[in-house]
Order: C-alpha cells, then structure tokens, then sequence
C-alpha cells in the first residue's frame, strides 16, 4: 500500500508541476501581448515666419477712344477704264520727183588680151610636172647574214620545216617599223621572225627624187633543216 501512495504522489506532483508551467506561460503570453506599444516621440520642427511686403500692380492703362470716322455723304462713283480706239494711218502713195545726177563722161577702156599672147585667145596653162619615180628599198649588204632568224627549238626537236611570208614597214632610216603577218607554217616560225626583223633587218630606204620615203615590202623566209 504504501508503494501505491508513493506512486500516486509522484503522479500528482507532476501534472500539478505541468498546469503550474502551462499557466504562467499562458499569463507571460497575455503580459507581452497586452503591454502597450511604445513609440518614440515625434521630434518637433520650428516654423518661422517673416513678412515680405508685397508691391501691388501698377493699375491698368484705359485705352484711349478713338474718333469715330464720319460716313461721307457722297456716293462712291466706279471708275471703269475704257481703251481709247486705236487709229493706224493709211499709207498714201505720194510721188517722189528726183532729179538725175549727171555722171561725167568716161571713155571705155581697151580689152586686154589674155594670157598675154597678143591675139585675145587664152593660152592653155603650163602642165604639172610629174613627180619623178619611187625608187624600191634594198636590203643592206651589211647586214644580209642578219636576215635569216635562228630556228625554233621547238621546231627542230619536232622535225618541222616551214615558211614564214610578211609585210614590213621601212622608215627613213632603213630599219623595219612594222610587220603584217601574211602566212606562216607555225606561229614559233613567224613570232622568231618578227623579232628578227624589228630587231636586226636594215635597208637602204627609198627615195623619190634622192628624198627617203616609207615604204612597205613583202619578204619571205624559209626554214630548212641540215640534210
């Protein structure tokens, strides 16, 4: 029995110790919540105030009245311009008296004959001379082993002959100032002749009248290989 009371005192005790705690949590809850809410103060600001006196606009300027134009009795006439006729004079014929101006006399004057041949028939005029002749160009003995172009080693590896056939321009001076291309067998034949004849062909120019002239002429160049 006693075991039993003992239990029961414990028991007792700690529920009591529990209500205890829940109360005074509960009155600690309501003290925080119910306590008033404290603010600080708001800070004052002084206001000061000072008169500025005010100047008052100057009143307003009444405008003068103005005459009142009369009304002018007399009525307003329209003046409407009217173009005068125009009057062209008619030309009159009149007669004009002149009076002839006597001329003096002049003698008639003599004929002369023409061509100064004495019997008045015209005499044929003198003709032209004819301009004397072209002499050709020729090539420069000086220069003949400079004729024939070296042959083209494309050529010659191939085996290939050829002719070369062209127009050449010889200035003054005797040298070639253009070539023409009339026929070739190849375009390397003809290409190593050009050069050469710009480069090295020399003539003796024309002349007409032991005066050098421009003159073209047609040569031709064979390329044959060493039998």
């Amino acid at each position: 029995m006693y075991a039993q009371r003992s239990q029961l005192q414990r028991g007792s005790r700690s529920a009591s110790f529990a209500a205890a705690l829940a109360v005074n949590a509960a009155l600690i809850a309501g003290i925080i919540y119910a306590a008033p809410k404290i603010t600080p103060p708001e800070q004052i600001t002084r206001l000061i105030t000072k008169n500025v006196p005010i100047t008052p606009p100057p009143p307003p300027v009444e405008p003068k009245p103005q005459p009142k134009a009369e009304a002018d009795p007399r009525p307003v006439q329209t003046q409407v311009f009217v173009p005068e006729p125009v009057v062209r004079p008619i030309d009159t014929p009149t007669s004009v008296t002149t009076t002839p101006i006597e001329q003096p006399y002049l003698p008639p004057l003599p004929s002369l004959p023409m061509g100064g041949s004495g019997t008045g028939v015209a005499a044929d005029p003198a003709p032209t001379p004819a301009p004397p002749p072209l002499i050709p160009a020729e090539i420069d003995s000086r220069y003949a082993r400079d004729l024939q172009p070296d042959y083209p080693a494309s050529e010659r590896r191939s085996g290939n002959e050829g002719i070369v056939q062209l127009r050449v321009l010889i200035g003054t001076d005797g040298r070639v100032k253009q070539v023409e291309r009339v026929r070739a067998s190849s375009d390397a034949f003809f290409e190593v002749t050009r050069r050469q004849a710009l480069s090295r062909w020399r003539f003796r120019p024309a002349t007409r009248g032991g005066v050098p002239q421009e003159s073209w002429q047609t040569k031709t160049v064979r390329f044959e290989l060493d039998r």
